[in-house]
């Protein structure tokens, strides 16, 4: 007979005295539940294997029945199937994985996959519907910049805050100059060149750079505003799938030449740093945040909140724009000593959540409902193509060059220029994301917005002036 215990049945052939016994293994035993529990351990990013596969039937019985709608839970579904699967195939491409390829895939994959009509209209619409209503970009951009700045030590934020802005100014001229001296020797012209193939690749991305700069332009020419912004924005999506690609490298580069990289920190850290990055590695081990009680990281996501909420009310009062405000008062209450250590390490475990958990879905939703592929192809030919990598590469270089010079990693610094020349803070996402350097989050809405909104001003002067 089997004996039979609690943990499982274990059964052997009876044997006669004085013959060898040989153990005969439950079938059941072999895979329930040890085989299953080995299963369950498999994942495509975050998603356990058999959870996938159900999950995969769901949405497309929910898709045959029309069932499928814009709400939290399905869009949750939907966004996490599609941004892990696309992330997946990309970090399985040899080459590509190391430059960053599960975010370009992540983002540029739905973007085509939408156009060319190949996922299903209801889908679609739920995706788009749910990406405008909860804006849900900015709750990652909050979370993230709150989390990286609670995490860095007081006097390296200070000094990477007023140091960061030289590498960008001489990047951003730098990049101007080649850029236009690129185009014109390809015979784009010079004019047309500067005003709409470079500037808009460092105007800020489309909502805070390409719209106002059609408005702007459109006002001092007289050319319609839509017919403006159709020939700007391929310039800011060739500009900032280069920038994705580059940033990819330059991780690549920062495994083979270690002292150029601070691996997510811009410059040398103080003992007090709480090292954000070694949170998780890169394809290694989740290491976790050590002992955070629940309900310090519910106060640290919500404290994340009301400075956003914060920063979206100095914009309507300021015109400040709402993420460099919640920047400012982040920095702010880091450097009076407002957020109490534990509240610093509840920020931390909030933004190693939404990194691990979110961002593919985010770049996922941005490639379905804000990225036009028809306008990323309208910019491939040949002149635009080598005057926009020049110009990105230009930035770039400059900030590699001038961050090694002013004792910050230079790898870091190029990487947050790069930000200058991405898509907004749907770039700064991608970039980041393929760069594995999310905590620089902080510096490139730096980069970003402030950055941006300088260049659209500046250069609405000049056309001004010229004209």
């Amino acid at each position: 007979m089997s004996a039979q215990d609690a943990g499982g049945i274990t059964s052997h052939r009876e044997s006669t005295p004085g013959a060898v016994k040989v153990d005969t293994p439950d079938v059941s035993r072999r895979f329930w539940p040890e085989g299953w529990w080995r299963l369950t351990d498999i994942r495509i990013g975050i998603i356990p294997v058999p959870i996938y596969a159900l999950l995969v039937v769901l949405v497309a019985a929910l898709v045959y029945t029309g069932e499928i709608k814009s709400d939290g839970p399905t869009m949750i579904v939907v966004l996490v199937l599609g941004g892990f699967t696309c992330a997946e195939l990309g970090k399985r491409i040899p080459v590509l994985r190391s430059i960053g390829a599960g975010a370009i895939f992540a983002t540029f994959i739905p973007s085509a996959l939408a156009f060319y009509h190949l996922i299903p209209a209801q889908v679609e619409k739920s995706i788009i519907d749910f990406t405008k209503s909860t804006n849900f970009l900015y709750l990652f951009i909050a979370s993230i910049i709150v989390g990286s700045i609670f995490a860095m030590d007081r006097e390296v934020l200070i000094r990477g805050f007023l140091k960061i802005f030289v590498p960008l100014v001489v990047g951003s001229i730098a990049a101007a100059i080649v850029g236009t001296l690129v185009g014109t020797a390809l015979g784009l012209g010079a004019k047309h060149t500067f005003f709409y193939v470079v500037v808009p690749i460092m105007a800020g991305g489309v909502g805070e750079g390409a719209i106002p700069l059609s408005i702007g332009y459109a006002a001092l020419t007289g050319v319609p505003q839509g017919e403006v912004f159709a020939e700007v924005l391929p310039p800011v999506m060739l500009g900032s799938l280069t920038a994705i690609l580059l940033s990819g490298a330059l991780n690549f580069v920062g495994k083979k030449y270690p002292h150029l990289t601070g691996e997510g920190r811009l410059q040398p850290h103080g003992d007090n740093d709480l090292d954000v990055h070694a949170v998780h590695e890169e394809g290694g081990k989740e290491q976790g945040v050590g002992h955070v009680g629940v309900s310090t990281i519910a106060a640290a996501g919500l404290t994340a909140i009301t400075l956003y909420l914060l920063g979206v009310l100095c914009h309507h009062m300021f015109g400040l724009p709402a993420p460099v405000a919640m920047l400012f008062l982040a920095v702010l209450a880091k450097l009076s000593r407002a957020v109490s250590p534990e509240l610093q390490q509840g920020g931390m475990v909030v933004y190693e959540f939404v990194r691990t958990n979110m961002t593919y879905p985010l770049l996922f939703a941005i490639g379905v409902a804000l990225t036009p592929w028809d306008k990323l192809v309208a910019a491939f030919h040949f002149a635009n193509i080598v005057t926009i990598m020049s110009t990105v590469v230009t930035i770039m270089a400059t900030g590699f060059a001038v961050g090694k010079f002013m004792n910050m990693y230079p790898i870091e610094t190029a990487i947050v220029n790069a930000c200058h020349s991405g898509q907004g803070g749907t770039g700064d996402v991608a970039i980041l994301t393929a760069a594995n350097r999310m905590q620089l989050m902080p510096f490139a809405q730096i980069a970003t917005r402030i950055g941006g909104a300088i260049t659209v001003t500046a250069v609405l002067i000049i056309m001004g002036y010229l004209k």
